[in-house]
C-alpha cells in the first residue's frame, strides 16, 4: 500500500471531532467511507464531514475495495467481532480502547491478528502526544532521580443521565466508567514503566446509581520497584472532582492530569509549569504513527499485545 484508505465502522461522536477529522489531515491518509447502524446518522456525518460513502452495514464497509484499513469506533462488545471480520477480509485495524470487553476477547484478537497476518494498532493515543512523550522523557532519563511512588486520583460526578448509556452498562463496555477511563491511565503506565509484576485491586458499587462498579481502587508493581496506587470514584460531588498523577522520585515530583492540560514539574524547591500546543484533534499524533506502521515506515504505536497487558491489568483489578 502506499496509501491508507480508511473506513469508519462508527461514526459518533468519538469521531466528531477526536479523530474522524484528523484521517485526513495525515500525510499518506484519507478517509474513504463511513458505517453507523443508524442509516441516517451515517449520511448526516459523510455529508457533514465531506466523505464520499457511507453505509449501515458493517460488513459492507469492510468488503468495499476502496478501503483497506479499518477504524472500529464502537463500543466494546462488538471489537472482536469487527476486527475478526476485517481482518478475514486482509485489512489492517485500528481499535478504539478498552481493545475488547475483557482480555479473553483482547487475546483472540491479537491471535487473529498473529494468524490472518493482519496488522492491530489500539488506540491509546495519549502515548502519542507530546505531553506525555515528554513526561516519558523526564522518567527516562532519570531527571526525577529514582522513582520512588506513583499515585493517581480520579474523582468525577455522575451526568444525569449516565445510567442511561452503554457506557455503565457491562454486557456493552466491560463495567464502567472504570473501563472508559483507566485504560488510558493504565496504558501510560505501562507506556512509562514497562510490564507490571504484580497487580492487586477491588472494585465496589458504592452509589448504586447503575449495574456497574463505580469506586475501584489497585495497587500494581513495576519493574525498578516502583509502586503505583490508584483510586477512581466516579460518586462525587462537582467540588470533589479531581483529575491527578503524581510521580515520585529522589529529586522532585511530577504531576499532571491525564484527561486535563495540567502540568508541572518540581525540582530543587522550584515548581515550573509545562505547557504543550492544543491539539485540535486529540488523536491525531497516533493516527500518523498507525498510517507509518501500516505502511510498513515505523513502529507499532500501541500492538495488541500492549492493550492486552492493560486489559489484563484491568481484569485483575476488578476481580474478573
Amino acid at each position: 500500500m502506499k496509501k491508507i484508505i480508511w473506513g469508519i465502522i462508527g461514526c459518533g461522536n468519538v469521531n466528531e471531532v477526536k479523530s474522524g477529522p484528523a484521517f485526513n489531515k495525515v500525510p499518506n491518509s484519507s478517509l474513504a467511507a463511513v458505517m453507523r447502524r443508524d442509516k441516517l446518522k451515517a449520511e448526516d456525518y459523510a455529508n457533514r464531514h465531506h466523505v464520499g460513502k457511507w453505509y449501515s452495514d458493517a460488513q459492507s464497509l469492510i468488503q468495499d475495495a476502496e478501503v483497506n484499513a479499518i477504524y472500529i469506533a464502537t463500543p466494546p462488545d462488538s471489537h472482536e467481532a469487527y476486527t475478526l471480520a476485517a481482518f478475514m477480509a486482509g485489512k489492517p485495524v485500528y481499535v478504539e480502547k478498552p481493545m475488547a470487553l475483557n482480555s479473553i476477547e483482547s487475546q483472540k484478537m491479537q491471535e487473529a491478528a498473529e494468524k490472518f497476518k493482519c496488522k492491530l494498532s489500539v488506540a491509546h493515543y495519549r502515548r502519542a502526544q507530546p505531553r506525555f512523550i515528554e513526561i516519558k522523557r523526564i522518567i527516562d532519563e532519570k531527571i526525577l532521580g529514582e522513582i520512588i511512588s506513583v499515585d493517581m486520583q480520579m474523582a468525577m460526578t455522575p451526568s444525569p443521565d449516565l445510567a442511561e448509556t452503554w457506557r455503565v452498562n457491562p454486557a456493552i463496555s466491560g463495567g464502567g466508567l472504570f473501563h472508559d477511563l483507566a485504560p488510558h491511565q493504565l496504558d501510560l503506565m505501562l507506556f512509562f514503566f514497562g510490564e507490571p509484576t504484580s497487580i492487586h485491586g477491588q472494585a465496589l458499587n458504592k452509589s448504586k446509581n447503575y449495574h456497574a462498579d463505580d469506586y475501584v481502587s489497585a495497587e500494581i508493581g513495576f519493574k525498578n520497584n516502583v509502586l503505583f496506587k490508584g483510586l477512581w470514584d466516579f460518586d462525587v460531588k462537582k467540588e470533589n472532582e479531581e483529575d491527578l498523577c503524581e510521580i515520585k522520585g529522589k529529586k522532585g515530583i511530577l504531576r499532571f492530569g491525564v484527561f486535563s492540560d495540567f502540568c508541572e514539574l518540581s525540582l530543587n524547591e522550584e515548581t515550573k509549569s509545562l505547557t504543550f500546543e492544543h491539539l485540535p484533534h486529540v488523536q491525531q499524533p497516533m493516527i500518523e504513527q498507525v498510517v507509518n506502521y501500516f505502511l510498513d515506515k515505523g513502529p507499532n504505536p500501541c500492538s495488541g499485545t500492549d492493550a492486552l497487558i492493560v486489559m489484563k491489568m484491568m481484569d485483575k483489578i476488578v476481580a474478573k
